[in-house]
C-alpha cells in the first residue's frame, strides 16, 4: 500500500464541503447571534435559500438534522384524529411512517417495492377514494435506494385537495432535480446542509406555502423547537427563537453565494450529468442498477457481483484508495453500494472513483477489463458535454 491516502467522501450526506464555506465558519467563531451584523447575515441567507428552494414561499432554518425538520412538518400540520398518505419506497419514506406513529397519527401507505418508486397513480386513487388526508407525504429522491418519485404529478393532484397539504422531503433532492415548489403545489419542502449545498451537517430547511400557513394555524399537534410558526416570526426580523448554529449559517450563506453564483440550474445539470456517467460505467462494467426504473441524480446504487458482499467492496475502495461509498441500509445492506452525485463532485471524482472501483473489484476476484468502467463514463462525458 502507498504510504499517503486521501480520504475523499463519495457518501450522500455528509458531502465533501465547498472551500468557500470552510473558510467562512472558521472566521465566523466569535459572531454573536443578537448582533446587527448576524441578523443582516441571516436574513441574506433566507434569501438565497429561496433562490435555492427555487420558491418565494418562506423558508426557515434550524439548527437540526433534517429528520427534525421532518418532524415539525408532522407536529405543526396535524391534529389529534386526523389521516395521512405517505408514499414510501426506502428507509426514509418509511422515516414519514415512524413519525406518524410517534404523535398518534393514522397513516394510509402507499408503499412500493425498493428499487422502485412510490406508485404515484395508487397515491390519487387514494386521495379521491380514502380520505380525507390533512397531509401527503413523500420523499423527492429516495436515498436509501437511489429512486426518484415524480412529486410534480402528485403536487398537481394534491392541488385539488384545498385542506390537504403536500410534505416533500427533498433532503438530497435539491440541487439534483428540477424541483418547482410554487407552480408543483409543493406546500412544505425539506432540505439539509451536508448535502447539496456542501457545508457540514447541523441545519435543515423548509419551505412552507401559504395554503401550508393556512393549516399549520388550524393544527394542534404539540411542539416546541420545531415551532414553525414562532420561527417565521423571529426569522422575519433576522433572528431565531432559540440560539442558531452561528458558523453553519455563515457558511451557508458562503455556499449559497457559490450556488447563486454558479446558477441553480448547473448544480443540478453537474448531479444529472455524474450519475450519467455512473449508470454508464455500472453497465459497462456488468453491475446492475439498483434503481433501474427513474434513477435519482443525487446518488446511484449499484448491486454487488453476484456472491459478493458490497461490504468487502466499499472496505477495499476505503482501506486501497481512501474513497468513502455507502453501503446499503437495513434489508439492502451487503447488496448494494451507493455513489453520490450532490454538491462539490466534479467528473474528476468520477473518473477517479470509477477508476478505484475497477481495481477493487478485481482484487475481489471479480473477472472484468481494466479501464472498462472508465472510458465508457469518457465516452459518455464526450456525448453529453460541448
Amino acid at each position: 500500500m502507498p504510504g499517503i491516502i486521501k480520504e475523499r467522501l463519495y457518501t450522500p450526506g455528509p458531502t465533501p464541503l465547498l472551500m468557500q464555506a470552510q473558510a467562512r465558519t472558521l472566521a465566523a467563531a466569535n459572531v454573536h447571534h443578537r448582533t446587527e451584523a448576524f441578523r443582516k447575515i441571516l436574513t441574506e441567507t433566507l434569501e438565497l435559500l429561496k433562490y435555492y428552494f427555487n420558491t418565494k414561499n418562506d423558508v426557515l432554518v434550524f439548527a437540526s438534522s433534517g429528520s427534525g425538520a421532518m418532524e415539525g412538518a408532522v407536529s405543526n400540520l396535524l391534529s389529534p384524529g386526523e389521516r395521512i398518505l405517505v408514499g414510501t419506497a426506502g428507509k426514509f419514506g418509511e422515516r414519514w411512517l415512524s413519525l406518524a406513529q410517534a404523535y398518534g397519527i393514522e397513516a394510509v401507505k402507499v408503499e412500493s417495492p425498493y428499487g422502485q418508486p412510490v406508485n404515484i397513480e395508487e397515491m390519487k386513487q387514494k386521495l379521491a377514494q380514502d380520505g380525507p388526508f390533512r397531509a401527503v407525504y413523500i420523499q423527492a429522491t429516495e436515498t436509501s435506494t437511489a429512486v426518484m418519485n415524480d412529486v410534480e404529478s402528485l403536487g398537481e393532484a394534491v392541488k385539488d385537495y384545498p385542506e390537504t397539504c403536500l410534505v416533500v422531503d427533498a433532503i438530497t433532492g435539491l440541487g439534483t432535480t428540477d424541483l418547482r415548489p410554487d407552480e408543483w403545489g409543493l406546500d412544505i419542502v425539506i432540505g439539509g446542509s451536508q448535502k447539496a449545498v456542501m457545508i457540514p451537517p447541523g441545519l435543515a430547511f423548509v419551505s412552507v406555502s401559504e395554503k401550508a400557513w393556512h393549516l399549520i394555524a388550524q393544527a394542534k399537534l404539540p411542539r416546541f423547537y420545531f415551532d414553525f410558526a414562532k420561527e417565521r416570526k423571529n426569522q422575519a426580523k433576522g433572528e431565531t427563537a432559540y440560539t442558531p448554529a452561528t458558523t453553519l449559517i455563515l457558511s451557508l450563506h458562503a455556499a449559497l453565494e457559490y450556488i447563486r453564483e454558479l446558477g441553480r440550474e448547473n448544480l443540478i445539470a453537474n448531479a444529472a450529468l455524474l450519475a450519467a456517467l455512473t449508470r454508464e460505467a455500472a453497465k459497462a462494467l456488468g453491475l446492475p442498477l439498483f434503481a433501474a426504473c427513474s434513477p435519482a441524480n443525487a446518488v446511484t446504487a449499484v448491486c454487488a457481483p453476484e456472491g459478493m458482499d458490497s461490504g468487502a467492496i466499499i472496505k477495499e475502495l476505503r482501506n486501497r484508495f481512501g474513497a468513502i461509498v455507502a453501503n446499503g441500509q437495513g434489508s439492502m445492506k451487503g447488496k448494494i453500494f451507493r455513489l453520490a452525485h450532490l454538491g462539490y463532485f466534479d467528473t474528476a471524482d468520477l473518473f477517479a472513483v470509477v477508476a478505484a472501483l475497477e481495481i477493487a473489484l478485481l482484487k475481489l476476484g471479480y473477472k472484468l477489463e481494466l479501464g472498462s468502467g472508465v472510458r465508457a463514463a469518457q465516452q459518455a462525458y464526450l456525448r453529453l458535454v460541448n
